[in-house]
């Protein structure tokens, strides 16, 4: 399985900006769907967004659409969740996450069961 890494969480202002970033080592990222889930202190994990192979197409959770968007960059076996106008709200631990072999025709993957590889996560915290 590919091996995940997140990094760019942190402490930041309601109304800023952060850049997550996942790297994938150990497999081919371009063979995988990715994704992105946060979990925040005593509630379930939730979706956040997600991409295909190729990122042709992208899906997003209605409660961040329209402030986050979610990229690929397969020569430097990155994914990336860039989030603006953060809210309290969306204080959590981020986690990103992959399925190899999803096909790129297909609406990206959004359930937690889709996904076999996981990061350790990257804290962010909103500051009302």
């Amino acid at each position: 399985q590919v091996q995940l890494v997140e990094s760019g969480g942190g402490l930041v202002q309601a109304g800023g900006s952060l850049r997550l970033s996942c790297a994938a080592s150990g497999r081919t990222l371009s063979n995988y769907a990715m994704g992105w889930f946060r979990q925040a202190p005593g509630k379930e994990c939730e979706f956040v967004a997600s991409i295909s192979m190729t990122a042709g197409r992208v899906y997003l959770a209605d409660s961040v659409k329209g402030r986050f968007t979610v990229s690929r960059d397969n020569a430097k076996s990155t994914v990336y969740l860039q989030m603006n106008s953060l809210k309290p709200e969306d204080t959590a631990a981020y986690y990103c996450a992959g399925v190899w072999g999803y096909g790129s025709v297909l609406t990206p993957p959004r359930t937690i069961p889709e996904f076999n590889s996981w990061g350790q996560g990257t804290q962010v915290t909103v500051s009302s």
